[in-house]
């Protein structure tokens, strides 16, 4: 006995027989009377959270193992399912946040010279600024085209879909620019044409010709929460009200995403994880139904759920990693991007063969039968997934 290693507990003055205490739990050392053991309680979580990971994500890997595994009992090697969701799906998203752009204001800023070079690699044509003899002209020309991309973004929803192909048309109209001034000058140096459509503040209400009507129309008069309400005769005033309150709030964060679209980026990552909390206990509850007479309970389900999860978050993981490796060498060696995109075809590819091959080893039933049930439970699964997305836009949208 000694202070570092008392002989009774210091929590509740049991006896103590090994390292713990088997009455409470707690460790029998005292990591306020030796450096040493405060280090080690400093990284003991680590280490062991550390050594229980590693084998649970081998293990996760192979389709339908991990969780075969622990409904027979093989528990204490392994993460328990719901913590493994969890830090997967949080470490996902946070990553997403990072991987995916919404926001255009680096194609309309201009091109980087390493961006530039790339571009001219990939263009092999200047198409309309071929016409184009001086480098006033062509930057005549590109910020016309530009200005045009611009009051197409203002006359359109602030919808990051579709937004992608002015994103494109932005990139590759900067592009057939450079090329076109490398053509008329050889010793012009890619990236340094530095021109920017008028702020969407100057375009004030210009709109593209193809724009029929608001998206806040109503009665033919644009919306308004105080002149213009939406009314529906049937339904009590506070429901009214609710519905306009809701309104106003998706008329103002959509002029806050047209300005900086990334914010609805981050508003939808970010509810996403919330979504999938709730979707997954609705998941088990199709198993549940289509395995009835498995013998298995609710439980049991789920934790086929929380695995099926946890390796379609990991799966994310590494998609999201693959793309900002991807933004990382593009510039460098477009060759590597190609390749990046490749492996996340694959990586798509793998995900409902792996949750096939996972849902007919935990169950043991034949292939067609399996086959049978996977199909109706991916049609309703990724039909409540469709509704989740488009509830989590709408949401996003209309937060206040």
């Amino acid at each position: 006995m000694t202070d570092a290693h008392p002989g009774a507990c210091a929590n509740c003055a049991t006896p103590l027989q090994g390292a713990f205490c088997h009455q409470c739990g707690q460790h029998a050392h005292n990591p306020l009377r030796s450096m040493t053991h405060a280090i080690e309680d400093i990284f003991e979580s680590f280490w062991h959270l550390d050594g229980r990971v590693f084998m649970t994500l081998r293990d996760l890997l192979v389709p339908g193992r991990l969780a075969a595994r622990f409904l027979a009992g093989h528990r204490a090697p392994y993460m328990p399912p719901l913590r493994l969701f969890v830090i997967l799906s949080v470490l996902t998203f946070f990553i997403a946040q990072f991987a995916i752009h919404f926001s255009s204001s680096e194609a309309s800023g201009g091109l980087t010279p390493a961006q530039a070079q790339a571009a001219l690699e990939q263009v092999d044509s200047a198409g309309d600024f071929a016409a184009d003899t001086t480098r006033a002209a062509v930057e005549a020309h590109l910020r016309d085209e530009l200005t045009q991309l611009q009051i197409a973004r203002n006359s359109m929803p602030a919808i990051a879909p579709l937004r992608a192909e002015l994103d494109v048309a932005e990139r590759l109209s900067h592009a057939q620019a450079e090329l076109r001034l490398k053509q008329l000058d050889p010793q012009y140096a890619p990236g340094s044409l530095k021109v920017t459509p008028p702020p969407a503040q100057e375009l004030g209400a210009m709109q593209s010709p193809w724009r029929q009507g608001s998206l806040f129309d109503h009665q033919g008069k644009p919306w308004n929460r105080q002149t213009n309400p939406v009314v529906f005769d049937t339904m009590p005033a506070f429901f009214n009200s609710w519905v306009n309150r809701k309104l106003e709030a998706a008329q103002q964060n959509m002029q806050r995403y047209g300005e900086d679209p990334d914010q609805l980026k981050q508003a939808m990552v970010g509810t996403i994880p919330t979504a999938l909390f709730i979707l997954v206990p609705v998941f088990a509850l199709m198993l549940k139904v289509l395995y009835l007479g498995s013998g298995r309970g609710y439980l049991e389900h789920l934790v086929v759920a929380l695995y099926s999860h946890a390796f379609l978050c990991l799966a994310l993981l590494a998609i999201f990693s693959l793309m900002l490796l991807g933004d990382a060498v593009t510039a460098r060696a477009p060759w590597a991007a190609t390749a990046l995109t490749g492996l996340r075809a694959l990586v798509w590819l793998w995900m409902p063969g792996y949750l096939y091959m996972m849902q007919r080893r935990v169950y043991g039933e034949a292939w067609w039968l399996t086959a049978a049930k996977y199909a109706v439970l991916g049609l309703v699964y990724f039909f409540l997934v469709g509704l989740a997305t488009v509830g989590i836009t709408i949401a996003s949208v209309t937060a206040g």
